[in-house]
């Protein structure tokens, strides 16, 4: 057998003030083809796994490029077709395959392509024929098209929230393709539109239950190959957002599209739970204060960079600074220029800096301080569960009993590594202030005695009955109260 792989991968939030071009790409991933490192990134793991996967079987395994780019705004025009482009040129000289399998997100958007995703698998059908298997992994944040569905024969999508399986769901997407190459099944796609957009993190109930659910469905049902909820991604405004169910089963399309539509209507029945309880910044530090013992993770939930947004936000930092909080230290403040005041200043420099609340409104202001510049890291890196994620040149100073670090390229605090990588314990501090959503949580669970879920400032559009959309559809819950009517 001959398979081809490759990864194009980003998740954009149309709300975001910060452009992607190819360095943005380069700045977290860009691998030319057969070039991709032996660790995968979030998006990448189709090709990494594959490597194994092929050589057990004695397959041919035609790799071609994997680019990732950390979550930002639109992707330039230029950018997504070169990149398009260089992996269709890959497959067309790779030609006759017997199958592809790719790595993508889902969330893409481009200036011109409300469905890069959708594009893109579209050109890989027109030229690998209507019998070749087309596969992709994708992650749940993401919208799942009509266009994409059409070209592809079945997705994988990871099942956590936080996403620490995407080399276990990477592993059930080659499963299934083998499979399917060596005849023993034939997988068909059912989808179910649940009508709504929510946020379901896994971490906590009831998600976490009805995730144990599709994992047990998995194992037990006749014919059913792989379940999985496309969460949907309410900051790309794009006109097919929303959550929906994917079902994969051997020839069965009619079972396949009773169980999407029954567990659909069942997640649609818990709308509006799913979410974390948050707090403002005011009890979030009343709350860190409170505690007896550290360390308090204070998640600055909205400025996540995971979800596009800069990762500059201080509502939170003044709000410590305001009450003369010490023991405290900030992982991350986004602020490339002041890395770069702080790199020319030099270790144990203290200087005069003004950093963070550069990239949009409602962030908060910068902060003006008197800091000392402890240490200096080139090309920073910290874990993410069986890979690595950059933050870029990063500077750690300190200043009144708070410790920042400051990075270069944008990324959300996906583990306590972030610190340690930057000579700081973080099981020594009181309070851990982190920007992330809900990725943190399988890392900083295991060290913090407390959790504290804060919406500060609005960095990020997390309401999408008051979102001004402009293309999203308005047929959905919470838009509408009952989409079925």
């Amino acid at each position: 057998m001959r398979v081809f792989t490759a990864a194009l991968a980003t998740e954009t939030n149309t709300f975001s003030p910060i452009a992607i071009d190819k360095r943005a790409f380069e700045a977290s991933l860009y691998a030319k083809a057969g070039e991709h490192p032996a660790t995968p990134t979030l998006c990448t793991a189709p090709i990494t796994v594959g490597r194994a996967v092929c050589a057990d079987l004695g397959w041919t395994l035609i790799e071609g490029s994997a680019s990732w780019a950390d979550p930002a705004g639109l992707v330039a025009r230029a950018t997504y077709e070169e990149l398009r482009d260089e992996i269709l040129a890959q497959l067309q000289a790779a030609m006759p395959v017997d199958g592809v399998v790719l790595g993508l997100h889902g969330a893409m958007v481009a200036q011109g392509y409300d469905d890069p995703e959708g594009d893109l698998l579209a050109r890989v059908r027109a030229i690998v024929g209507p019998d070749v298997l087309v596969c992709a992994e994708l992650d749940p944040h993401s919208h799942l098209t009509a266009k994409r569905v059409n070209a592809a024969n079945f997705f994988v999508v990871f099942k956590e929230f936080p996403h620490i399986d995407f080399v276990d769901r990477a592993r059930d997407l080659w499963a299934i393709a083998v499979r399917a190459l060596k005849g023993e099944i034939k997988p068909v796609m059912s989808v179910f539109d649940c009508r709504m957009i929510d946020v379901f993190p896994t971490s906590k109930e009831p998600m976490r239950g009805f995730v144990n659910k599709l994992y047990a469905l998995e194992q037990s049902e006749p014919d059913v190959l792989s379940l999985s909820v496309i969460h949907g991604f309410m900051a790309g405004d794009v006109p097919e957002l929303g959550t929906k169910i994917i079902a994969i089963t051997n020839d069965n399309a009619a079972k396949g599209d009773a169980l999407a539509e029954t567990l659909g209507r069942e997640l649609f029945a818990l709308r509006g739970t799913f979410m974390v309880a948050q707090v403002d910044e005011h009890a979030a530090v009343d709350a860190a204060v409170a505690a007896p013992r550290g360390p308090v993770v204070i998640a600055d939930m909205w400025d996540n960079p995971g979800g596009g947004t800069a990762g500059d936000a201080t509502v939170i930092l003044a709000e410590l600074i305001a009450r003369g909080i010490s023991d405290v230290a900030v992982g991350t403040i986004w602020d490339p220029i002041a890395v770069q005041i702080c790199m020319a200043a030099g270790e144990g420099a203290e200087i005069p800096l003004r950093f963070g609340a550069k990239s949009a409104p409602h962030t908060g202001s910068p902060i003006d301080q008197f800091v000392r510049v402890n240490r200096l890291v080139r090309d920073a890196e910290m874990r993410f569960g069986e890979s690595y994620a950059p933050f870029g040149d990063a500077a750690w100073i300190s200043f009144a009993g708070i410790d920042v670090i400051l990075n270069s390229t944008r990324a959300q605090s996906f583990d306590p590594s972030l610190f340690s990588a930057m000579g700081i314990d973080p099981t020594s501090r009181k309070i851990l202030l982190i920007k992330s959503t809900n990725h943190f949580y399988d890392s900083f669970s295991r060290i913090a005695s407390e959790i504290v879920y804060c919406a500060a400032g609005k960095p990020y559009p997390n309401t999408p009955a008051t979102t001004p959309y402009r293309k999203a559809r308005r047929d959905i819950w919470p838009m509408v109260e009952n989409p079925w009517a």
